[in-house]
């Protein structure tokens, strides 16, 4: 079943705080959609309003068409993680499944299923609370993935994984939207975002920053912008400089320079005698890119360096 997630307007206030600010956009099956913001900007409060355990004081959060209160069977449409530790930590991570299947009418087989699909399974009798913060993180997955919905909303589901787990995660994700399912996972790891999302909802102070594929967002942040590396950096800061170019030293020996093509850059290098190892277009990391998004959008931000 193809099933998307899809907020329109959506506001909800606390008081005079205002937690989610007009936010439309829609999560689409096929894909992993990354939802970043700095803390303070609405990503909990609006998961938990697309999950039903807040409610919107405007507009509506829908999955395929319904409220999620108005699902007949919740559980085999989405599957949730917002907080690994939501478990009573006297159970045993595999009865903690059995009951959730029970109560969702779901075969005790599908519990086997999904341990061993989580990796889970070494400590699957163990108590909730000896678990490992990483083991509970699979525990939680395990429990998202549980009625095999099309749906999947996760909340930094890389927290306390080693990274070994990060990489099995990064393919587990993969593979959920490669069988058409829409995913949604909120994460403050850019890397492992990077690695795995094909989409990006950004968000600021409770409205909406960018809604944009990660291809086209690392291309715009990228810009014409050439990495050059040589052990000469002074001579040549001072050589592309002069021929009109802006520079800035970014390493021991790296130089950034924009304003000139790569073969330009080659050229004057070479007609100068100035040794290099390396001239290749910028490429910007999706943190970089994420960085200038919501540079404007941070509530509460450290001081510079050297500041009171």
């Amino acid at each position: 079943m193809s099933t998307t997630i899809e907020l329109r307007d959506l506001r909800k206030r606390y008081g005079r705080t205002v937690a989610v600010d007009g936010l439309s956009f829609t999560v689409a099956p096929g894909e992993v959609t990354a939802f970043v913001g700095p803390n303070g900007a609405g990503k909990s409060t609006t998961m938990r309003m697309i999950l039903g355990l807040d409610a919107p004081d405007e507009g509506a959060a829908l999955v395929g068409g319904q409220q999620y209160r108005s699902l007949p069977s919740p559980l085999r449409v989405v599957g949730a993680l917002l907080d690994a530790g939501a478990v009573h930590p006297g159970r045993r991570a595999r009865d903690h499944l059995l009951w959730m299947a029970r109560a969702a009418g779901l075969p005790r087989g599908r519990v086997e299923e999904v341990v061993e699909l989580v990796g889970l399974g070494p400590v699957a009798g163990r108590r909730a609370g000896a678990l490992s913060l990483g083991m509970r993180q699979r525990l939680g997955l395990a429990g998202a993935l549980l009625g095999d919905p099309p749906v999947l909303v996760l909340d930094e589901p890389v927290n306390g994984l080693d990274p070994q787990g990060i990489v099995w995660i990064r393919g587990l994700l993969r593979s959920l939207a490669a069988d058409g399912r829409a995913v949604l996972v909120s994460s403050h790891l850019m890397s492992e975002l990077e690695g795995s999302a094909d989409h990006l909802v950004a968000i600021g102070r409770g409205r909406l920053v960018a809604d944009t594929s990660v291809r086209d967002l690392l291309a715009a942040a990228s810009g014409d912008r050439v990495v050059v590396r040589t052990a000469q950096r002074t001579e040549a800061m001072t050589l592309l400089a002069n021929a009109g170019a802006t520079v800035s030293a970014t390493g021991r020996e790296v130089v950034t320079v924009s304003g000139l093509p790569a073969e330009r850059i080659v050229a004057l290098l070479s007609q100068r005698g100035l040794a290099f190892s390396e001239v290749a277009a910028h490429r910007a990391s999706l943190e970089e890119a994420y960085m200038e998004l919501t540079r404007d959008a941070v509530e509460f931000e450290a001081p510079a360096t050297g500041e009171a």
